[in-house]
Formats: structure tokens, C-alpha cells, sequence
């Protein structure tokens, strides 16, 4: 199947997720250790196997006092034991605080002991510093239930602490790490096997007057790394097919992948080479979708596997991975958070095209007044990297439009958006 009406860009992207879902492709689960377990995404919830905090603790350095030491009219208090963090009280308070004249010492994240009822900071105190066992100390009178973090204040046994589908955070492996879970289920990560080239790329330092360097292969795999996918290889091509059949065939062997992604080489010129070896295979698809830059577009199975073929001019492959691949891992595999779209307000006049969406790179800003804002980086060519580099976001502009400043657009970000952490 090749150049049949083209596809609008939501309704390609909803074609890759079913091809690769007819081919047999999903989500499986393995589990990792906590500190390899940051940017991944957890397949089950997990539960917190204790109370947080585990015991009455001491939110300060200070004194613990009982009810009736609380209520008490003198204010004059014996000096007791002194009950360090990590230490059972029951050592040196085996029937809790049982005495109204008596405060014990206290330091912050210890255990309290029994009967505690309030804390005063020590520098509240007369002398404002830790007196000697059964010296005289002058305590204010405190509110009930001061400076005591209750057991269980922040999280009950049996609660889910973080549920299947987050992305874990470095705060999630402080929660995780506090509840002494040394383990967690994550979604794998999709291995990917890219294929970038051409006659024109070359991997040298020194290049022909007619040779560009491969920025596409690097681009890649740093964008398949954010985006949940493990590359296992990257095969640069020249414009042989019967080499690069060779080529896939082999990795594909060896290495078994989730998912192919391939660079350049599916549109009309005569050394369409990636073109040339997959058009024949199963669910082959090569034409456009209907947007401005990565009009050209092209997918297939290989082996069993996936197949997501992009254009080969830089930003091309830039918005087609972000607008095609990184949603097709996050809903396939789960290995990733789901892309976000934004809304916000341009900042100046967008001219569109017609008949396409057009993808501008562009730049968020948030003002005082929280409105999130976007202007326009760079030029509309596909060619125009290095003015992409200072672009966060793809502004959407719809086909034949006319957008003034102030008109709110839609905006899919190039990093992950936060809003997935700031729910664990």
C-alpha cells in the first residue's frame, strides 16, 4: 500500500499503535532495584507495607512532656534520661512518662516515649540548651500535640503509595526507600534497533566536500533514551538494498527487537533505499501524512516487528519521532509517560500552510500571572537544526490558518511534561 490519501497526523499515529498491536506487540514487566528504577514507569501499585511514620516521633530537639506535666502550674521540671533518635525509650522509660514533674530530652526523629503529649524546643527553654539528668529546667506551657508527628500521619499500612502507570521521581525512591522496598515492578523498555544513512552520511571525522556528518543516528538514540526505548544497535546504511537487506536481517536475528526505526530513504528520489527493501514486506505503508515538516512518511513489519520509518531531514526526524514514536512506546509498552499537549498563547502572528498541520518549533514561557505563553524559534525548514536548538515545545498551527497573537494554540512539548511525577 503506498500513496493513498494522506493521513491527517492523529490518525497516522492511531495506524502505528494498531500495527504494532496486530503484530503481537505490548507491554511486559520486570522488576528492578530502587536506584535503577528513576524514569521508569511502574507496572503495578505499590503498597505501603508499614505505617509512615512507623512510631510517634519527635519533631524537634526539645523536651517531651505528658498531659499532666502539659497542665502543670509550676513550670520547673526535673531533667530525665535522654532518648536519642534510633533508640528504644522503653530503655529508660519502661512505664512511659509517668510523672508530671519530670521532661525528658529528646532529639529530633527519635521514638517518644509512652504518655508523651507535647515537645518544647530546647532553645524554648531556661537554660536554652540540654541540661544534666536531674538538673532543673523552666518549660513554657505548649499546646497539646505539639512538635509530635503521629504514627501513620503521612501514609497507613495497607495504602497505595504510588500507583502502576507513574513514572518514578527521585522523591518516589525516598517514599519507596522509607518503606524498605528494595525492589519495584517497572514496563520494559522497548529495544529498538535504528537505521539512519545514505551515500551523503559519512561516519568520519574527515568529511568529503560532498558528505554531511550523521546527525540523525545521535539525535535518535538520545531521543529513544527519553523516550523509554533501549537501542541495541544503530546501522548506518549506504544506498545498496541488497546491503542494507543483509544488514536488517542480520541485526534482526541477533538481536530480536521490539521496534525499528529507521531515518531517510522513503520518498520518490531514486536511492529511496529503505523504500526499496521494506515496500514489499507485510502491512507496508509508504506516502504522506498531511503536515509540515515529516509530510513523507512510511511504516511496515519486519520479522514480526514494527517498523517506523522517518524522513531524513533533520528536524523531519525530530518532529516525526515526537508526534509518532514517543506516543506509540508510551501507549504500546507503557515504557514511558504519554506525551502531553498543551494549550498556550502565542506570542506574535502564525501564518499556516494549506492542507497541512504545520509543527514550528517553539518556546514556553509562564508570566506572573500564570499564563502560559509561546513564540516561534526559528524558521519552518526541516533542515534548520541548530535554530531548533533553543525550542522546547512543537506549536501546532492548523491548515490555512491565521493566528494572531493572544490566540491560544495547541502545544506538544519536546521534553516529558512534569504533571505525571507530580501525581506519585
Amino acid at each position: 500500500m503506498h500513496d493513498a490519501e494522506p493521513f491527517a497526523p492523529s490518525e497516522y499515529r492511531e495506524h502505528l499503535v494498531s500495527l504494532a498491536r496486530d503484530l503481537g506487540a505490548g507491554p511486559r514487566a520486570e522488576r528492578v532495584e530502587l536506584a535503577a528504577a528513576v524514569g521508569r514507569v511502574l507496572a503495578e501499585d505499590v503498597v505501603a507495607p508499614a505505617d509512615s511514620p512507623r512510631f510517634d516521633n519527635s519533631q524537634m530537639d526539645g523536651y517531651a512532656l505528658n498531659a499532666d506535666a502539659v497542665r502543670r502550674e509550676n513550670r520547673f521540671f526535673g531533667v530525665g534520661p535522654v532518648v536519642p533518635a534510633g533508640t528504644d525509650p522503653a530503655k529508660e522509660y519502661p512505664l512511659g512518662l509517668d510523672r508530671a514533674d519530670t521532661v525528658c530530652p529528646i532529639m529530633t526523629g527519635a521514638k517518644l516515649p509512652e504518655g508523651t503529649c507535647a515537645v518544647v524546643p530546647v532553645e524554648k527553654c531556661d537554660p536554652p540548651e540540654f541540661a544534666a539528668l536531674g538538673a532543673q529546667v523552666r518549660v513554657p506551657r505548649p499546646p497539646e500535640g505539639q512538635f509530635v508527628r503521629p504514627a501513620a500521619s503521612d501514609l497507613r499500612r495497607g495504602e497505595t503509595l504510588v500507583s502502576e502507570g507513574r513514572t518514578v521521581t527521585p522523591q518516589t525512591v525516598g517514599a519507596l526507600a522509607s518503606q524498605n522496598v528494595r525492589c519495584v515492578e517497572v514496563w520494559a523498555r522497548p529495544r529498538v534497533l535504528i537505521c539512519t544513512g545514505g551515500e551523503e552520511i559519512s561516519q568520519s571525522e574527515d568529511l568529503d566536500q560532498a558528505q554531511l556528518p550523521d546527525a540523525n543516528g545521535p539525535m535518535l538514540e538520545a531521543l529513544a533514551g527519553h523516550h523509554g526505548l533501549e537501542v541495541v544497535e544503530r546501522i548506518v546504511t549506504g544506498d545498496d538494498p541488497h546491503d542494507l537487506r543483509n544488514r536488517l536481517d542480520d541485526a534482526m536475528t541477533r538481536w530480536r527487537p521490539d521496534l525499528v526505526v529507521t531515518s531517510g530513504g522513503i520518498s520518490h528520489g531514486a536511492f529511496e533505499v529503505v523504500r526499496q527493501v521494506l515496500e514489499g514486506r507485510p502491512r507496508a505503508w509508504f506516502g504522506h501524512v498531511a503536515q509540515q515538516p515529516g509530510g513523507p512518511q512510511g511504516c511496515a513489519a519486519l520479522a514480526g516487528v514494527p517498523v517506523v520509518a522517518l524522513p531524513g531531514n533533520p528536524v523531519s526526524t525530530l518532529v516525526s519521532f515526537r508526534l509518532f514514536v514517543a506516543p506509540l512506546v508510551a501507549q504500546v509498552w507503557g515504557a514511558a509517560a504519554e506525551p502531553t499537549v498543551l494549550a498556550a498563547r502565542l506570542s506574535a502572528d502564525v501564518e499556516g500552510v494549506p492542507a497541512k498541520t504545520q509543527f514550528r518549533r517553539g518556546r514556553l514561557a509562564v508570566g506572573e500571572d500564570a499564563t502560559v505563553s509561546v513564540e516561534v524559534v526559528g524558521g519552518a525548514g526541516s533542515h534548520l537544526l541548530a535554530q531548533s536548538v533553543g525550542a522546547d515545545c512543537l506549536i501546532e498551527v492548523p491548515p490555512a490558518s491565521h493566528l494572531s497573537g493572544g490566540d491560544v494554540v495547541s502545544v506538544h512539548p519536546l521534553a516529558l511534561h512534569p504533571h505525571h511525577e507530580e501525581q506519585t
